[in-house]
């Protein structure tokens, strides 16, 4: 078996072969390779204009949001586990760590915003723990950016794995979060939604501590 990360990084350079995602029942959809890596994707300019001050955009992937509020003047730092990922982020001009947002990272308690896309609000399978850790890393006044599942879709934790020409990531701890379940799991982390949005069929929150 190809170890676990390769998979992912083929995928993430080889945009040609489709990365798959597959769910312990067995479902599986496609990732989407070309929007990690795009420049501009519909939704993202509404979500970037909530991150305020210094942010921590978790789960960068290639730093195509990392990159964006560079240019907006915002610093920001990018942190995933994939060092293919962050090379890739790096070479598009991005500040970005190869490092799980549970660990030891720089300016904790500092950070005025933390920024969770392109589903990363289910990174480690449990969005209460990840939203707790997020409250450790940000300063008081400091909000969550997050983007969520549609209403109606299936919350919870699940089971996955990536998948690419015919070679396989190991299974992994993943969660998904409909905006309909938001409130309750913010709130058990100590968050509020401070606002909700939806934009080129993406959902959308502001947390704040409550």
């Amino acid at each position: 078996m190809t170890a676990p990360l390769d998979v992912y990084a083929a995928g993430l350079t080889n945009e040609q072969e489709e990365l798959v995602l597959r769910y312990a029942d067995g479902s599986t959809r496609s990732l989407p390779v070309g929007v990690w890596t795009a420049a501009d994707v519909p939704g993202d300019d509404e979500m970037l204009q909530r991150c305020l001050g210094a942010t921590l955009d978790v789960g960068c992937g290639p730093g195509r949001l990392t990159v964006a509020l560079g240019r907006r003047g915002v610093p920001a730092l990018g942190v995933d586990i994939a060092p293919a990922a962050v090379r890739l982020a790096r070479a598009r001009g991005a500040l970005a760590l190869s490092r799980s947002v549970f660990t030891e990272l720089p300016g904790q308690g500092r950070w005025r915003s933390a920024l969770l896309a392109d589903g990363n609000i289910g990174i480690g399978g449990d969005p209460v723990g990840l939203l707790r850790r997020l409250r450790q890393l940000l300063a008081d006044e400091g909000r969550v950016v997050v983007e969520v599942d549609p209403p109606g879709a299936p919350s919870g934790p699940v089971r996955v794995r990536i998948e690419h020409a015919g070679e396989v990531r190991n299974w992994f701890p993943w969660a998904h979060l409909s905006i309909d379940q938001l409130e309750v799991t913010a709130g058990t982390a100590g968050f509020v939604p401070l606002e909700t949005w939806t934009a080129a069929g993406r959902w959308f929150a502001v947390l704040v501590r409550s």
